[in-house]
C-alpha cells in the first residue's frame, strides 16, 4: 500500500507540473439582453414574430471541443424575449451543411447527449454560481431537463413545465423555447430589474464540436456556473403563490398461472390519486401524493452480475426523481470508470414503494418540502406504505439540512427512520464538499446506522478526493462498511468492507498525437483497487486494472484496452449465475476490450468483451449492443450478453448464460410514442416483457396504455406468469 500511495503521489506530482491548474473564468462576462414584450408568441420554431426582430443577437460562441478557445465553425444565435408569463428564447443554430447534418436517433425525452445534435440553457437566477436549472432540446423539439448543483449533483430527469418548438432548414435548425415564470426559480428583489447567470452550449453532432456562449475548461460542464456570461435586463413578475394539481384515473386488468389456489387467476381494478406541486415561494417548494401510482415508469432491465458487488438499479419513478440530489448524498463509480466501485448512499429512494425484487408496494400518501438558497437548503420527505401479504404497513422519514460556506463549501447532515411495527431502522449521516479550487475537490461522509429489529449498530463512512484539469484526473478513494451497517432506507455495494480506489486518467492531446483528423485524444489510466475485510484486517481483494490503450475519435466513437490481474480471497462460497466457486484464495487475470462506432450514426455498435481466467476456470463475457435508426421516429437496438464459463467452480462447471434483449421506439412527434421491450435470460428461464403507448397530449399530461409480461420456469418444473394491463390518464393544471 505504501508502494501504491509513493505511486500515485509521483504520478500526481507530474500531473500538477504539466498543467498547474485550469484556466480562470473571464473578468468581463459575456452579455445577452432581454427584451420585454407585451404579446404572447406563438410557439412554433420558425421565429416568424415580429417581437424578435426587437431582440438583439447574443455574442459569438466560443470552441470547446475539439479545440477549446477556437472560433466554431458553425456559429450560432441566441435572442432572448420576455412578457408577463414567459421567458422566451430563440437559438439559431447555423449549419453550412442545412438539415443534411442533424443528428438524432430517437425521440426520448432526456436523450443521450452523445447521440443527437442538441442546445442546452442554463440559468442561474439566484447568480450564486453553484446552481443552476437547464433545459435543452435536440433538433426535433425533443426535451432535455436537469437541476445541477455545485457540477457535482444532478437531478437528472427532473421534468419542468415548459415548451419548445424547433425547425430544420437549409441554413440550420431553430429551437424557440417558452419557459413559464412558473417553473424559474429567482429572487424576489425590490430592484425590479435582474442580472442572471445563464450560459447557451452547444453540440454540432456530425463533427462532434461543442461551442459555448461563455466557454468553460472542457473537463467541466457548462452548468459550472462560475465561467457563465450574464442574462441582463430582466424585469420578471414577483415571484407568487403557485399551484400544480395532477391528478390521475387508473384501470387495471391482471392475470396469473401458475402461482396456486391462493393467488386468483384474474384480477380487475380502478384507482385514483394524485400529485400536488405548490411552490410556497422562490425558495420552497412541496409536494403531495395520495394514492400514488408509477404504472408509467419504465420498467427494470435484467442483469447477470458475475462481480461481487450488489446491482444497482436506478430510480425510474418522477416522483422520487425531482429533488433526488438534495437527498442523494453518497459515492458511486461515475460514467467513466473514475472514483472506484464502491457506492454507499445512506437514502435510496426505490426502498419505498419497492419490494427488493423491484415489485411495486402502494403507497397510501406521503409529502416532500425542500427549501434551496444561496445559504443552505433543507428538505423533508414523510411516505406511508400500505400494509399488504407479507409486508407491514411502514412509515419513512427523511431529514436533510446543507449550509453552504463561502463560494464553493458545503457541509450537511441527513436522517432516514424506517418504522415498522417490529421496531424501526434509523441513519445519520453526516457530510461535507470543498471546492479548494476549481480542480482540487473533497467529499466526506460518515453515516451511523441502528436497528431496532436486530439490535446492532454499523457504520459507514468515506472520503473522496479529486483533482481534475484538460490533461489529468486524479483521485483517491477511502471507504468503510462495517458488517452490521443497515441502511434500512439507503444502499451499499458491500458490506464488511474497507476499500481504497485511487486512480489517475491521462487526457492526451499533445502535438505528437497521430492522425488529428480522425483521433481526438489518447487517453491511458491506471486504477487498482483493495478491499479489506473490516472486521478483520484481511485482504479480501485486489484487482489493478491498467487502460495502455484508450483512443477516443473525433466521430465519438471509442476503442480501448484493460488488463485485470486479480486476488480474491473468498471468506464464504459465492454463486455467480448459478455456478458455485468455494471460499479460499484465487489469483487470475482478465483482459477487457470496449469499442463502440459512431453513437449518432443510423446504425452503431458498441462491443464489450472480456476474456481470461476467472477464479479457478476460465470466463468470456460478451456484451453486444446493436443500434438501428433509420429516421429519429423509429429506433430499433438488440442486446446479447453472454457469460460462458469453462470448468469454474466446485464442480469444474462449463456453461452458457445468455440474456438477449429487443427494444423499439416509435414516435409520431416527442409527445406521442410507443415504446416496448422483450427479454429472455437463460440464467432464471424468464421471459418479460414491457410496452408502453404514451401520448403527452398537453405539457405533462398524459394517456398510457401498458402491457407488461413475466414468466418464468426456474426449476424447469412449474411455469409461472404475470399478465398486466394498464390504462391511464393524468391531467396537469397550474394556477
Amino acid at each position: 500500500m505504501r508502494k501504491l500511495a509513493f505511486l500515485i503521489f509521483m504520478l500526481s506530482r507530474f500531473a500538477l507540473a504539466q498543467d498547474a491548474s485550469v484556466f480562470k473564468p473571464d473578468s468581463v462576462k459575456k452579455e445577452i439582453k432581454a427584451i420585454g414584450i407585451k404579446n404572447k408568441l406563438k410557439v412554433d420554431g420558425l421565429l416568424n414574430d415580429a417581437e424578435w426582430a426587437l431582440s438583439p443577437a447574443s455574442p459569438q460562441f466560443t470552441q470547446v471541443e475539439p479545440y477549446q478557445g477556437q472560433k466554431p465553425n458553425h456559429q450560432t444565435q441566441v435572442k432572448v424575449l420576455y412578457n408577463k408569463k414567459f421567458l422566451y428564447l430563440g437559438i439559431f443554430s447555423f449549419d453550412s451543411l442545412g438539415k443534411k447534418a442533424i443528428r438524432a436517433v430517437d425521440f426520448k425525452r432526456d436523450f443521450r447527449d452523445t447521440q443527437h445534435d442538441m442546445v442546452m440553457v442554463s440559468f442561474d437566477g439566484f447568480n450564486d454560481q453553484r446552481n443552476s436549472i437547464t433545459f435543452g432540446s435536440n433538433a426535433y423539439g425533443v426535451q432535455r431537463e436537469l437541476l445541477s448543483f455545485d457540477d457535482n449533483y444532478y437531478d437528472l430527469d427532473w421534468d419542468g413545465l415548459w415548451r419548445v418548438r424547433t425547425s430544420r432548414t437549409d441554413s440550420g435548425w431553430v429551437a424557440e423555447m417558452a419557459i413559464p415564470w412558473q417553473t424559474l426559480r429567482y429572487p424576489k428583489l425590490t430592484d425590479s430589474v435582474q442580472n442572471w447567470g445563464i450560459n447557451i452550449m452547444r453540440n454540432r453532432r456530425l463533427t462532434n464540436e461543442i461551442s459555448a456562449l461563455s466557454g468553460y475548461p472542457r473537463s467541466f460542464t457548462s452548468m459550472r456556473m462560475a465561467y457563465a456570461g450574464k442574462l441582463t435586463g430582466l424585469k420578471p413578475p414577483p415571484p407568487t403563490t403557485n399551484i400544480r394539481i395532477q391528478p390521475y384515473f387508473l384501470s387495471s386488468f391482471d392475470r396469473y398461472r401458475g402461482y396456486g389456489a391462493e393467488t386468483k387467476p384474474t384480477d380487475t381494478n380502478y384507482k385514483l390519486g394524485g400529485e400536488m406541486k405548490w411552490a410556497i415561494n422562490s425558495n420552497t417548494i412541496l409536494d403531495l401524493t395520495a394514492n400514488t401510482d408509477f404504472a408509467q415508469a419504465d420498467a427494470d432491465r435484467q442483469v447477470n452480475n458475475v462481480t461481487r458487488f450488489n446491482v444497482f438499479f436506478p430510480e425510474r419513478r418522477q416522483f422520487f426523481l425531482e429533488n433526488a440530489s438534495l437527498f442523494g448524498v453518497g459515492i458511486s463509480r461515475n460514467p467513466d470508470e473514475s472514483g472506484g466501485n464502491m457506492r454507499i448512499q445512506p437514502f435510496f429512494s426505490r426502498k419505498i414503494g419497492l419490494d427488493d425484487a423491484g415489485n411495486p408496494i402502494p403507497i397510501s400518501a406521503g409529502g416532500r418540502l425542500v427549501y434551496r438558497s444561496d445559504k443552505r437548503n433543507f428538505g423533508a420527505i414523510l411516505m406511508r406504505q400500505r400494509e399488504i401479504e407479507e409486508s407491514p404497513g411502514t412509515n419513512f422519514f427523511v431529514g436533510r439540512y446543507s449550509e453552504n460556506i463561502g463560494k464553493q463549501h458545503r457541509i450537511g447532515g441527513l436522517l432516514t427512520v424506517k418504522n415498522q411495527p417490529g421496531g424501526s431502522n434509523v441513519v445519520g449521516s453526516i457530510d461535507g464538499f470543498f471546492r479548494f479550487s476549481d480542480s482540487h475537490s473533497l467529499n466526506s461522509l460518515v453515516s451511523l446506522s441502528g436497528s431496532g429489529i436486530t439490535g446492532k449498530n454499523g457504520l459507514s463512512a468515506y472520503a473522496q478526493y479529486f483533482y481534475v484539469s484538460n490533461q489529468f484526473k486524479i483521485w483517491w478513494t477511502q471507504s468503510v462498511v462495517t458488517k452490521d451497517y443497515d441502511p434500512g432506507l439507503g444502499f451499499v455495494s458491500r458490506n464488511d468492507v474497507v476499500a481504497t480506489t485511487p486512480g489517475i486518467f491521462w487526457w492526451y492531446r499533445g502535438k505528437k498525437l497521430p492522425f488529428k483528423n480522425w483521433l481526438r485524444a489518447y487517453e491511458p489510466s491506471i486504477f487498482p483497487e483493495f478491499y479489506h475485510q473490516a472486521s478483520t484486517g484481511k485482504l479480501i481483494e485486489k484487482v489493478w486494472t491498467f487502460y495502455p490503450v484508450w483512443l477516443n475519435l473525433q466521430s465519438g466513437a471509442f476503442f480501448g484496452y484493460s488488463i485485470n490481474p486479480t486476488y480474491q480471497y473468498l471468506t464464504d462460497a459465492f454463486e455467480p449465475l448459478g455456478v458455485k466457486i468455494n471460499q479460499g484464495k484465487y489469483n487470475y487475470t482478465r483482459h477487457q476490450i470496449y469499442a463502440s462506432t459512431d453513437p449518432s450514426k443510423m446504425l452503431n455498435l458498441l462491443v464489450m468483451y472480456g476474456g481470461g481466467t476467472y477464479f479457478n476456470g476460465n470466463l468470456s463475457s460478451g456484451d453486444f449492443i446493436l443500434q438501428f435508426a433509420p429516421l429519429p421516429h423509429v429506433s430499433l437496438s438488440g442486446r446479447l450478453n453472454r457469460n460462458h464459463f469453462t470448468e469454474v467452480g466446485e464442480t469444474l462447471t462449463t456453461s452458457n448464460v445468455d440474456l438477449y434483449s429487443i427494444e423499439g421506439r416509435f414516435a409520431l412527434n416527442p409527445r406521442l410514442q410507443l415504446i416496448g421491450f422483450f427479454q429472455k435470460n437463460s440464467e432464471n428461464n424468464s421471459q418479460n416483457y414491457n410496452i408502453r403507448f404514451s401520448w403527452e397530449y398537453q405539457p405533462l399530461s398524459y394517456i398510457y396504455l401498458v402491457f407488461n409480461k413475466q414468466a418464468f420456469n426456474p426449476n424447469l418444473t412449474i411455469s409461472k406468469s404475470e399478465n398486466h394491463t394498464i390504462a391511464k390518464i393524468s391531467y396537469l393544471k397550474q394556477f
